[in-house]
């Protein structure tokens, strides 16, 4: 588990052995691929851990339309603030392949907080960096071209997950081509028809639920100019 914690965020700066007390204070629970953990709406119960594998955080908008708001992975949380709240789950959160999570109730989450004050400053460094990815997303939107958009968001994930190939830099995410327009706000035709003209390029290359940017420079250009 000490690579978990190297990586995680809500629980920065603990030591292995008090991270292994508060695992133990959780809960801890195995998803197979698809299984969704929470529904958007339902009463928020649990935050949860992701310590293997990782989740999609969907949410439907006012005509039922499914949008991709993050993916969290191995060391990423979700869900604290609602549960510290009484909130209802803002979102839905789905698995994408096998995925482990731990999750904690809110009276074991106030204890914890009380006794590991960094976890509560932590957190709201996570809630901080989170409402700043959702105002750069929202600017996006309002003031960039679709294709924009798309360079963006590839590069947003390609940051987050990605990993180097002898042919560029891997998603390390399973990407249809819907995923990515409803990730960026945009149609399945736009998506397929700038993925093709990058293909083109030499900009990116892509496959069965897979991309891979072969040229992330002209990528970042291209976010930025336009």
């Amino acid at each position: 588990m000490d690579m978990v914690l190297n990586k995680t965020e809500i629980f920065k700066g603990l030591t292995s052995e008090q991270f292994s007390v508060l695992l133990g204070k959780g809960r801890p629970k195995g998803l197979r691929p698809k299984s969704v953990l929470f529904h958007q709406g339902d009463a928020a119960q649990s935050c949860f851990l992701v310590t293997r594998g990782r989740l999609k955080l969907t949410k439907l908008n006012e005509q039922g339309k499914e949008v991709i708001l993050r993916y969290i992975g191995c060391g990423e949380s979700t869900a604290a603030i609602a549960v510290l709240k009484n909130w209802m789950y803002p979102v839905t959160a789905e698995s994408i392949g096998e995925t482990d999570v731990v999750g904690w109730d809110k009276p074991a989450m106030m204890a914890l907080m009380g006794q590991y004050p960094d976890i509560a400053i932590n957190l709201l460094g996570i809630v901080l960096e989170r409402i700043d990815d959702v105002q750069h997303r929202y600017l996006e939107v309002c003031t960039e071209h679709v294709d924009q958009r798309i360079a963006r968001s590839l590069l947003r994930l390609m940051r987050r997950a990605g990993s180097k190939t002898p042919h560029g830099i891997r998603i390390d995410i399973p990407l249809s081509r819907q995923n990515i327009a409803d990730y960026s706000g945009t149609t399945l035709y736009t998506v397929s028809r700038t993925l093709s003209a990058w293909e083109k390029s030499g900009w990116v290359q892509s496959g069965r639920e897979k991309i891979i940017v072969t040229d992330p420079h002209a990528l970042v250009l291209f976010s930025e100019t336009g």
